[in-house]
């Protein structure tokens, strides 16, 4: 059994493989394409990525950057996805595990392996050849937005339609549509990015809306959201003053969505994942786009809409979300529907499988898959346990019992967490598994002072995430932890 199998190498399948490398935990990681960076790789050849040419993170920098490897002060608040691919680049060259990584090598197959451990097999893109390997444990990591989901049941007379249908994972640049009548479904964060790219060059540019969303501009009062509704509203305030105070910040800085001829959201800020956009309302004040309500059903060449309207269109672009998907997985061993997941993490019943990154964060989704994957590595090692089955089953019903509660009944929902709440969380269960029965205190003390092995210099914007864990002698830096012998260490830094 050669160590452990990690499966993608976009931006949280290289953060198992960094914690992995610096941890000492021999793995293999299993890329379908040709370079590192999954989603954010502008036309990546693993054919998965669903990038555009205007594609920008809703997240800053400060937010989404790994904790041992701060992004550069100079960059821009917002990246572009031509930026965070290099900083992906840069990552794994800093830490120095892009030999570790297998291109053009695709898993086509992972499955229990006879007295334990997992078995995978693995096909080479370019020669075809395929080979198994058994694994103690696998790491999916391969990401839940490159499996389009188009409207089910398909709208009534969508098959006759005689104009182009296609979902915004095909989306690229706004030129094809010079000249169209282009309908955009959907109001996320895509659906908003691609009706603004093409009122730049459309014809006529409708957005058809079936629920309202509360839209949030990427900054306030001259401060990237982020920073004012993650880093200190969000600390420790209750759910219900978040969302007040986010709900007064975003009203008084752009006022009520209803007057730019959007439907008015059904459920209060947080409540569902917002939408991110700072050009789709100036877009509509300037009567670019058009906002219709839900279809009801197509024409030949025209769509009819829910209040009886009728608008002649050439394409439709689905922005209608992406299918949870691990097609390397069997569903005798999975089951159907969504696996349930320990802190979304780990399936009760499938011992070595994890999932990194498999969230859908008010936030952003790096520093979590970070968080997850020091967390894995301690399962690994032995410095922490998980509790029996039926505590970690009891904690999976409560999630999805509070998630019901506050989210509506969708896939992506399902997955839904808040960003500083769940770190919380997850730094809560570490410190409980290496307190469990059958953990090593011997082992527990080297993940300690280990993790000082995986600091990284210095910069200005670093310090502000260093505080003091009162009673632990324990310094904590992003994710790693640090005992206080190392102090005199790091005031010579």
């Amino acid at each position: 059994m050669s160590g452990v199998c990690v499966i993608g190498a976009g931006s949280s399948g290289i953060a198992s493989c960094q914690v992995l490398h610096a941890r000492g935990i021999p793995f293999d990681c299993f890329e379908a394409g040709s370079a590192v960076g999954g989603n954010w790789r502008y036309d990546n050849d693993n054919g998965m990525s669903a990038a555009y040419r205007s594609l920008h993170a809703n997240s800053s920098r400060q937010a989404m950057r790994y904790a041992t490897f701060p992004m550069p002060d100079d960059y821009p608040s917002y990246l572009g996805h031509r930026l965070i691919a290099q900083y992906l680049d840069d990552f794994v060259d800093h830490f120095g595990f892009r030999a570790k990584i297998r291109f053009r090598t695709e898993v086509t197959r992972a499955e229990p392996a006879p007295g334990g451990g997992w078995q995978v097999t693995v096909r080479q893109r370019d020669t075809g050849a395929a080979r198994t390997g058994w694994y103690r444990a696998v790491l999916v990591a391969n990401g839940h937005h490159w499996d389009p989901r188009y409207p089910e049941p398909a709208f009534p007379g969508a098959g006759s339609f005689a104009g182009e249908q296609l979902h915004s994972h095909q989306y690229r640049t706004p030129e094809p549509f010079t000249g169209r009548r282009v309908l955009i479904l959907g109001l996320g964060n895509s659906a908003c990015d691609v009706a603004a790219d093409c009122s730049q060059v459309a014809a006529r540019t409708l957005l058809a809306v079936r629920r309202g969303a509360h839209i949030v501009p990427k900054y306030l009062f001259g401060v990237p959201t982020d920073h004012l509704t993650l880093m200190r509203l969000g600390t420790r305030a209750p759910l219900r003053l978040q969302r007040s105070a986010v709900a007064l910040l975003v009203r008084a800085a752009q006022g009520d969505v209803t007057k730019y001829g959007l439907p008015k959201p059904d459920h209060p800020m947080l409540c569902a994942p917002p939408t991110v956009s700072d050009s789709l309302l100036s877009r509509l004040g300037h009567g670019d786009i058009v906002v219709k309500p839900a279809i009801d059903r197509f024409g030949r060449d025209r769509v009819h809409f829910t209040d009886g309207s009728a608008e002649q269109v050439d394409t439709v672009i689905y922005c209608t979300g992406y299918k949870i998907s691990f097609p390397f997985l069997d569903e005798a061993v999975t089951g159907a529907g969504l696996l349930p997941l320990y802190h979304r993490v780990v399936p009760p019943k499938l011992p070595g499988l994890y999932f990194i990154g498999l969230v859908q964060p008010v936030g952003a989704t790096m520093p979590i898959a970070e968080i997850q994957s020091e967390w894995v590595a301690d399962l690994l090692q032995g410095r922490a346990a998980l509790p029996p089955e039926p505590q970690m089953n009891r904690e999976i019903a409560r999630y999805r019992a509070v998630t019901a509660k506050r989210y509506a009944h969708s896939t992506r929902d399902a997955i839904q967490v808040d960003f500083l709440a769940y770190l919380r969380e997850i730094r809560k269960e570490r410190q409980a598994g290496a307190k469990r029965p059958g953990v090593s205190r011997a082992q527990v003390n080297r993940t300690v002072a280990g993790a000082v092995d995986t600091l990284v210099p210095w910069t200005s914007s670093t310090w502000p995430t260093l505080r003091t864990c009162a009673g632990r002698g324990i310094w904590s830096i992003g994710s790693m932890r640090v005992r206080s012998t190392c102090r005199p260490w790091l005031a010579r830094r």
